[in-house]
């Protein structure tokens, strides 16, 4: 195919042939400023969308089919609606269509009234004979709210290492900070980073938001003694050797000022985990098991064949054998079955990783957490991983999800994660979308989701073209938004949404409609459409999880000091004069100490005379943050003893250690868990919020 020029400019039928399936002709990076999508970004979307565009004959061609099927369909192929009322769709089919509605739950109705949450199979038929199906998602109106007011604790899982971790934090570690967070601390839930599987192979990407597969979780988090076959490997020697080695990793990242090193880690474990599998598992771990392989079915296979095939073939499918590039080709089953026993120790670990993240949902719940662990759902998924190899269908090929130019960044972004498509989405019933959900909910007290905003759209940027030459392709964001209402619903877990940055314009209203909670950080809320300062906390939305930073921003000391701007100058990161940067970063600040100062917040409480002006000050932001009438106030565990380095430095690759540092304290000294749970700055900030902010 050949395309047009970027600057071409798009015909009019090239711009309704893309509006007719989704794609966007234009964005506005500001609300007084409009960008057109080249005649290059929408060729190449509709490519992927399977609509050949390469030819004004074929785009004449391809919109009178459009035009034609648009014309002609009864029903769209999901139909989503809310329980106690009826769906647009259905409500526009001609008058004495007869409906026959296969349900969930096995019944057959004629009627869309009174259906229960579901989804259902839906035939309509019309007086003159014509008929039409699709899946039928019925969802309760709103998202299960958190229960009360409630604070917790936001951190990223590696770097939370207790003295019996092997280099970096694990589920074990988890289940201990849950559990002393909820009975200690008062606390209601502890967010953490997603904990998706990740590509193999060294050096493994340490990013948990570019991960193989959303579907299952990392075994590299597992606490290894914490498995019951562990007591009776035949070798507990070579085991204790293991943990004598792991010792060393975890003694070089506390004390000797050494990074965390996950592939070091995995190689440990992975050697344990080799061990383990050969202990048989007893009648009751056997029955548990083989209960998991089938109700996680055909996904859990695929993962674990992809996981076997990646030991032979390399991590990236795109460069296995052809036969093996299709998972339900005959090459990949004989494969499959000549590695069967790699597939069942990849499935078993898969099962001891769930069996390990419920174990430390439980022991938040058990603590008297009212949510437990928040986990967090990435945007997307590696083009070579498991979920891009399984399920390949479902993603558009030759396209990237990123962010277009804006006032930030000039060039915009390019994520690397290949997209959902929207037609396959829906012809499906949202089929891969239901079952990821319901997956993580399995040991989720509630989901945290990465850019929201992608319910609704998403940037698509051609391969090998800049992130300028994308646009954006539109979801069906009220089925969207059905599927996860209703599997949220199912699990009785809450939703937030992750919506900060740029927001179309009602796509919070429609969230907040629908009982996701946004997220808030207190640096970026400030009265924009008028004079620009610190919005006090009254004019907060309630519908929302606040809180003073997250793993992309400075610490609160970091940001209170200005430390943020110079580390940023010494990376060459810094687009303006650092004396300007450092003004401008003093002001933020000082504008938001002289608010906290005007309402009495800036107050020392629980270290008495000991407790320093900083303390003070990262106290009062969260007195502050009570103050407003947000459901859900967190609190980044790092600020709680100091901590000056933010865990990713967006802008940075190999220049700064992202996702590799331990918590640290106001030196820089690594910080254990159990140095935590007795950490005094950290009580007095924590006490701070189970009084309430007083």
């Amino acid at each position: 195919m050949t395309a047009p020029r970027p600057a071409d400019p798009p015909s009019e039928d090239l711009s309704r042939l893309a509006v007719l399936h989704g794609v966007a002709t234009s964005y506005s990076p500001s609300p007084d400023r409009t960008v057109a999508a080249s005649a290059t970004a929408l060729t190449l979307t509709l490519a992927a969308l399977g609509v050949d565009a390469s030819t004004p004959g074929a785009v004449s061609a391809a919109l009178a089919a459009r035009e034609r099927e648009v014309g002609e369909r009864l029903l769209p192929p999901t139909v989503a609606g809310w329980s106690g009322s009826t769906p647009a769709a259905l409500a526009a089919l001609p008058e004495g269509t007869r409906l026959r509605i296969d349900t969930e739950q096995g019944e057959t109705r004629a009627s869309a009234d009174g259906l229960p949450p579901g989804v259902h199979r839906l035939t309509a038929t019309t007086p003159d004979g014509r008929t039409a199906t699709a899946h039928l998602i019925v969802a309760p109106p709103r998202l299960p709210s958190p229960a009360g007011r409630s604070h917790g604790l936001l951190v990223q899982l590696y770097s939370l290492l207790s003295r019996r971790s092997w280099g970096m934090g694990d589920l074990g570690d988890l289940a201990e900070l849950a559990g002393w967070a909820g009975r200690s601390l008062g606390a209601g839930f502890v967010q953490v980073n997603p904990l998706h599987a990740a590509v193999p192979g060294a050096p493994t990407d340490p990013s948990p938001y570019r991960p193989s597969s959303r579907r299952f979780p990392d075994p590299v988090h597992l606490r290894i003694e914490d498995i019951p076959e562990a007591a009776y490997v035949e070798d507990p020697e070579r085991l204790r050797t293991l943990l004598e080695r792991a010792g060393r990793l975890r003694e070089a990242v506390l004390h000797k000022g050494a990074l965390i090193d996950r592939d070091a880690v995995w190689e440990l474990k992975r050697e344990a985990l080799e061990l383990l599998g050969e202990v048989p598992l007893g009648p009751g771990r056997r029955a548990a098991y083989c209960d998991f392989l089938a109700e996680q079915g055909q996904a859990l296979e695929d993962h674990a064949t992809w996981c076997a095939l990646a030991e032979v073939h390399g991590s990236d499918w795109h460069r296995w054998p052809t036969g093996l590039r299709d998972p339900r080709s005959a090459e990949t089953v004989r494969a499959r079955n000549g590695l069967m026993d790699r597939v069942d120790f990849w499935s078993r670990l898969a099962w001891l990783t769930d069996t390990q993240l419920t174990a430390a949902q439980r022991a938040g719940r058990e603590a008297g957490m009212p949510v437990g662990v928040v986990h967090d759902l990435a945007v997307g998924v590696h083009p070579g991983g498991a979920d891009a190899w399984a399920q390949q269908e479902y993603f558009a090929a030759g396209m990237s999800v990123g962010a277009p130019p804006d006032a930030f960044n000039a060039r915009g972004q390019d994520w690397g994660l290949p997209p959902w498509r929207p037609d396959r989405l829906a012809e499906s019933g949202y089929a891969p979308f239901r079952e990821l959900l319901r997956a993580l909910f399995r040991y989720a007290g509630a989901l945290r989701i990465d850019h929201v905003m992608g319910l609704f759209r998403l940037w698509w940027v051609p391969q090998g073209h800049p992130p300028t030459e994308g646009t954006y392709v539109r979801y069906d964001a009220e089925a969207m938004l059905a599927v996860l209402v209703l599997e949220a619903s199912r699990a009785g877990a809450p939703v937030i949404g992750e919506d900060l940055g740029t927001v179309e314009p009602g796509v919070r209203e429609a969230l907040r409609e629908r009982g996701v909670l946004g997220t808030s950080v207190l640096w970026f809320e400030r009265d924009w459409e008028g004079d620009g300062r610190p919005l006090p906390p009254d004019s907060w939305r309630a519908d929302c999880l606040a809180t003073a930073t997250t793993h992309d921003l400075p610490s609160t000391a970091a940001r209170l000091t200005g430390e943020h701007v110079e580390l940023r100058d010494s990376l060459g990161l810094l687009t303006r004069p650092l004396e300007e940067e450092r003004a401008e970063a003093a002001a933020d600040a000082g504008e938001w100490l002289t608010l906290l100062s005007r309402l009495g917040l800036l107050h020392g409480t629980g270290g008495g005379s000991d407790t320093s002006s900083e303390e003070a000050e990262i106290q009062a932001v969260h007195r502050f943050l009570l103050r407003t009438p947000a459901r859900m106030v967190g609190v980044w565990l790092p600020d709680g003893v100091g901590d000056r380095r933010p865990q990713n430095l967006p802008g940075t690759w190999d220049q700064y250690p992202n996702w590799r540092l331990p918590i640290a304290d106001a030196q820089g000294r690594p910080v254990t868990l159990e140095d935590l749970a007795a950490s005094p700055r950290l009580h007095a900030l924590m006490e701070v919020l189970r009084e309430g902010g007083s």
